[in-house]
């Protein structure tokens, strides 16, 4: 391959309504010859970080045999963490967290994890932190694409030459350190995961026995809930009486 710079360029961005809920991503890749691809999909049961980290693993999964490193910038500082920090602890104790977890979207972690590798010490990815709706063009496409890619919109995704590309990608943020992380705040711990798909209601103790249930389900309804009275609120809000049956899945 011709090219007129030494190094691949990344945008790539997640969106998610409800995380979990409907879902999409977004890249936008500025090969070494001036070619610019954009790349997206959507998921109607996912999570956010899951498509921050599916918009990494195509992007880098569509370069996989062009050489040179990578510039990779995203808003996600826990794709940036996750790679460059986080992966080699869990690999060591066999992917689980320091308290002892299974780490979560292992599935994805691997994939990301065996496409870094893949590229070699010449070809390395240089993960840059791009904060996310301060009118950078690349990150604010990328979100465009998978905002609407979550919608279930179409998207007109580009393939042709920098030249013809409206949107100007070589406009990079100054800073791309990573901010500082933010102290633990408490979160509200999962009570349930309720699912309802045709008026049936299922309770759900965790994500992934949800998702498998309405993944690919047409008029699936779902989400977490943190208490009893929650659960009643939610069902209430899907139209549904609160003496409405709750299967346990």
């Amino acid at each position: 391959m011709n090219t007129s710079r030494g190094y691949i360029q990344i945008f790539s961005d997640g969106a998610c309504s409800g995380n979990p809920g409907p879902g999409g991503w977004g890249s936008v890749v500025l090969l070494p010859n001036d070619k610019v691809v954009e790349l997206g999909a959507g998921d109607r049961a996912t999570t956010n970080n899951r498509m921050e980290m599916k918009a990494s693993i195509e992007a880098l999964r569509y370069v996989s045999d062009i050489p040179g490193p990578v510039h990779f910038y995203t808003d996600s500082t826990y794709v940036i963490r996750g790679i460059t920090q986080w992966i080699f602890g869990w690999k060591k104790r066999g992917w689980k967290t320091a308290e002892g977890a299974e780490v979560s979207n292992r599935d994805l972690w691997e994939e990301l994890g065996q496409l870094v590798q893949a590229r070699g010490a010449g070809n390395k990815v240089d993960w840059r932190y791009s904060r996310g709706h301060i009118g950078i063009p690349g990150n604010e496409r990328c979100d465009r694409i998978a905002v609407a890619f979550s919608q279930n919109e179409y998207v007109n995704l580009y393939s042709g030459s920098l030249e013809n590309y409206p949107i100007n990608i070589l406009e990079i943020p100054k800073d791309f350190s990573l901010p500082e992380m933010k102290s633990p705040t408490e979160k509200k711990a999962a009570f349930s995961y309720i699912s309802s798909i045709g008026g049936i209601v299922y309770r759900h103790k965790d994500w992934p026995s949800c998702q498998k249930r309405v993944s690919g389900q047409s008029g699936a309804k779902f989400k977490k809930s943190t208490s009893a009275q929650d659960e009643l609120e939610i069902l209430k809000s899907w139209g549904l009486p609160a003496t409405t049956a709750i299967k346990e899945g």
